[in-house]
C-alpha cells in the first residue's frame, strides 16, 4: 500500500467529522439529557459471583453469554453439515437432489424463523428426544459426567428446549449455507472440470482435489459472515426459555429496573465476539490469500 492510498481525502474528514458528531450527540442525549438513573454498579455482580470458600463462578449474564456461545457453535455445526449436504445436492447431475436442496432452501427461507422456534420446540420435544432417550441419558448420568455435558450443551432439567434452539438454528442457516455452498461451487471455471474430467477423474474425485479446494476461499468470507449472524440470531430463542444471553439480560431487567445498562451490556458482549470472529477470519482469508500466491 503506498501514501496516496493512505491520505485522507476532505470527503473522509466530513464524513468522520459527521460520524463523530452524531455519536457525541447520543452518548450526550443518553447520558446527560436523558431522565434517567443509572445503576452500574449492578452489571458486575450480575456478571461474577463469589461462593463462600472465596472462588468466583459465572453469574446469571456471564452464563448466559457462555450459552450463546453454545447454542451458536452447536448449530453453526448443525448449519454447516446441513449447508454442506444440501449444497452438493444443489449441483448435482440428477434432478431428484436439486428438488430436494431447493425445496429445503425455499422452505426454511421463506418461514419465518420465530414459527421454526416453536414448530421444532414442541416436534423435538414431543416426537424425537423421547424416543432417542437424550433427556433420560442426561438425567440418569452420573454427577460428574452432568457437568461435563453441562459445559458442552446444557443441564439435564434444559436439554430438551437447548436442542430445540439448536435444530432451529443449525436448519435455518443451513438454508443460507446451502446457497453460500452452491454460489462457491458454481464459481469455479466450467474449465476445472473438463481439465479434471480429462485427467480420468470421476466427480467425487473432482469435487473433492479440484473444486471444493478452490471454492472454499471463495465461501470463506460468506461463511464467517453467517457464523456471526448465527450468533445474532441465537437471541431468538429465548422465547422458549433457553438461559442465553438475551434471556437472562430481560429476567436481569425484570428484577432490577435497570433496563439500559443491561441493554447495553448485552449490546457490548455480542459487539465483542463478533467484531473478534471478524477480525479473526480476515487474517485467516489473508493468510490463505497469501498461501495461494
Amino acid at each position: 500500500m503506498n501514501s496516496e492510498t493512505r491520505r485522507f481525502s476532505s470527503l473522509d474528514v466530513l464524513a468522520i467529522a459527521l460520524v463523530v458528531g452524531l455519536l457525541g450527540y447520543i452518548g450526550y442525549r443518553l447520558f446527560f439529557a436523558l431522565n434517567y438513573k443509572w445503576n452500574w454498579g449492578i452489571i458486575p455482580t450480575y456478571m461474577i459471583r463469589f461462593d463462600e470458600g472465596g472462588h468466583w463462578h459465572a453469574n446469571v449474564l456471564l452464563e448466559g453469554f457462555l450459552t450463546t456461545l453454545k447454542l451458536s457453535i452447536w448449530g453453526m455445526v448443525l448449519a454447516t453439515f446441513a449447508g454442506v449436504v444440501m449444497g452438493l445436492m444443489r449441483v448435482a447431475g440428477r434432478l431428484l437432489p436439486r428438488l430436494v436442496g431447493l425445496s429445503y432452501v425455499e422452505l426454511i427461507r421463506n418461514t419465518p424463523p420465530l414459527v421454526l422456534v416453536f414448530i421444532f420446540y414442541y416436534f423435538v420435544s414431543d416426537q424425537l428426544l423421547p424416543h432417542f432417550g437424550i433427556e433420560d441419558f442426561y438425567r440418569n448420568a452420573s454427577p460428574a459426567l452432568q457437568k461435563q455435558l453441562a459445559y458442552i450443551s446444557a443441564s439435564p432439567e434444559l436439554i430438551t428446549p437447548f436442542l430445540s434452539g439448536v435444530l432451529t438454528i443449525g436448519l435455518f442457516q443451513g438454508a443460507y449455507i446451502t446457497e453460500i455452498v452452491r454460489a462457491g461451487i458454481q464459481a469455479i471455471d466450467i474449465g476445472q472440470w473438463e481439465a479434471s474430467s480429462a485427467l480420468g477423474l470421476n466427480r467425487f474425485q473432482q469435487m473433492r482435489h479440484i473444486i471444493l479446494p478452490q471454492s472454499i476461499r471463495i465461501m470463506l468470507r460468506p461463511l464467517a459472515n453467517e457464523f456471526i449472524n448465527t450468533i445474532k440470531y441465537s437471541s431468538i430463542v429465548s422465547i422458549i426459555s433457553i438461559q442465553e444471553l438475551t434471556f437472562q439480560g430481560m429476567q436481569v431487567m425484570a428484577s432490577t429496573q435497570a433496563t439500559i445498562e443491561i441493554w447495553l451490556t448485552i449490546t457490548a458482549m455480542y459487539l465483542l465476539v463478533c467484531l473478534v470472529l471478524s477480525l479473526m477470519v480476515g487474517q485467516l482469508e489473508q493468510r490463505l490469500n497469501n498461501h495461494a500466491r
